[in-house]
């Protein structure tokens, strides 16, 4: 499309690049047809071409600030558009730019910001996160239905974890921070007590911390930046010791890390750095799918599992079919699941800032997920693990879990 975008903000880097996306985009609407937010709105300024139209006047200096902001709230970037999109439109990026600009341009309703700056000083922090979580965990009992279900039950720990002296010959780095060290601690105990059975150690960084997600798609760019340094920082003294990946067991966090090239690519201290680390960030199922999944000796017995592939994993990671690969070969059954493309409304912090839209996509999420008589849920993200259990009656879990038990009870045997 044609742009006449201001002077001053074309003279900027963010400016020129937003530019260049939305040239691309030729209007087509393909995007609405895969839009969570337009399929229950049926407003067109709530799909991606209506949003993308709204973010080009306002770079032009038409239209209000405030209502591009509104849109964009409601946007869950998702990026089901990106995968749909003919033109290659770099949807999110450009959603994010605009983002971070409105928020220096425009002053949100005092609770908005409350909620937003409480948001980004907790949750990416272990233990401020963990303290908040353990209090709301106590209190569970005593919350209102709408509330409770946003609080995940203190999860019962599983085996114990490897012992610390346990070696192999090869070693990969795991993300281990954030959110999911405390909410769903069982996942990486999973994953590593997997890859060990496979002769490859999880190694973790202790200084290492959240990836920046979620402050990164709060606008907190600097907070973002800082998170995503830190990281290399802790990463890279193992990388350098020939470390063979950076292992995420949340698709979250797996979708942000492998980001880190392009978000610092201008950063003369780390975009090299920032460069290796996205080459090196895999998704579990990634790495399992190149291991030889035989020497497990897993047999899921037909197990009938619904798998809810999250939407940082099929569209932000462009992984589709390797999970389900994965317990297919491994014995477990996989129930059909309509509009499988579609998101579960947790998307990061959507959940709690947008709760109206977020809990319509979860329960027509719920819905699909159990149409074929599944015993289980499965998913590959901490935040769609968290949100989908509030709602299904059917345990949710992550799928590294399944394969686990199923490989230890065949040991017991």
């Amino acid at each position: 499309m044609q742009t006449s975008i201001l002077k001053e903000i074309l003279e900027t880097r963010e400016g020129r690049e937003s530019d260049e996306i939305l040239r691309r985009c030729v209007h087509c609407g393909f995007c609405a047809a895969t839009c969570p937010t337009y399929d229950l709105l049926g407003d067109e300024l709530d799909s991606p071409r209506g949003r993308i139209y709204l973010i080009k006047q306002w770079l032009e200096g038409q239209g209000s600030a405030r209502e591009v902001q509104l849109h964009l709230d409601r946007c869950l970037t998702c990026r089901a558009c990106e995968t749909t999109c003919p033109s290659g439109v770099d949807y999110h990026r450009l959603a994010d730019l605009a983002r971070e600009r409105l928020e220096t341009q425009t002053t949100r309703p005092l609770l908005e910001r409350i909620m937003r700056f409480a948001l980004g000083k907790i949750l990416p922090h272990r233990a401020r996160f963990r303290w908040f979580l353990r209090l709301g965990q106590w209190f569970r009992p005593l919350l209102p239905g709408s509330l409770k279900k946003k609080v995940p039950p203190r999860a019962r720990p599983i085996r114990a974890a490897l012992a610390a002296h346990t070696q192999h010959g090869r070693t990969m780095l795991l993300l281990d921070a954030c959110a999911q060290a405390d909410a769903a601690p069982n996942t990486n105990v999973a994953a590593r007590r997997v890859m060990s059975a496979l002769g490859v150690d999880l190694a973790v960084a202790p200084r290492a911390g959240c990836c920046g997600a979620l402050s990164y798609h709060l606008a907190q760019t600097h907070e973002a930046e800082a998170f995503m340094k830190a990281n290399i920082d802790a990463w890279w003294p193992a990388i350098e010791a020939g470390a063979e990946a950076l292992v995420t067991t949340a698709s979250g966090c797996g979708a942000m890390v492998e980001e880190y090239g392009k978000l610092l690519e201008h950063d003369p201290h780390y975009a090299e750095k920032a460069r290796r680390i996205s080459e090196l960030a895999k998704d579990l199922s990634e790495v399992l799918a190149a291991e030889d999944l035989g020497a497990l000796g897993v047999r899921g017995e037909g197990k009938r599992v619904a798998f809810h592939p999250p939407c940082t994993l099929q569209h932000g990671q462009r992984v589709t079919g390797v999970v389900e690969s994965i317990l297919g070969r491994s014995g477990f059954t996989l129930t059909k699941v309509p509009d499988v493309h579609s998101c579960c409304g947790a998307a990061g912090t959507y959940s709690i800032l947008q709760p109206v839209l977020a809990e319509q996509l979860v329960q027509k999420k719920v819905a699909a997920l159990g149409s074929d008589a599944p015993e289980v849920i499965a998913t590959a993200n901490v935040g769609c693990e968290l949100y989908l259990g509030g709602t299904a009656k059917l345990p949710v879990r992550h799928w590294i879990e399944l394969l686990d038990e199923a490989r230890a009870e065949l040991d017991a045997r």
